[in-house]
């Protein structure tokens, strides 16, 4: 069975950098920012999205809703 491949869009500027998804996610696909979004957070950011499966666990964890996750087919 072939791998599942996809990505995530995190909507840096809603993140307020709580590292939920961080945690959550399996493959290690996110990090935080180095930069800060307006609000004075250093956002989560997809560093490695190669390793991304679209489990959704990131999706899940967000209590902000700022992440969308992709599929590939």
């Amino acid at each position: 069975m072939p791998k599942v491949k996809g990505y995530i869009e995190i909507d840096q500027e809603r993140c307020k950098g709580c590292g939920l998804c961080i945690d959550a996610c399996p493959t290690k696909v996110i990090e935080f920012s180095e930069s800060f979004n307006s609000k004075g957070y250093h956002p989560a950011e997809p560093k490695h999205l190669e390793k991304c499966i679209a489990c959704g666990f990131c999706y899940r964890m967000c209590p902000d809703v700022c992440i969308t996750v992709y599929r590939e087919e």
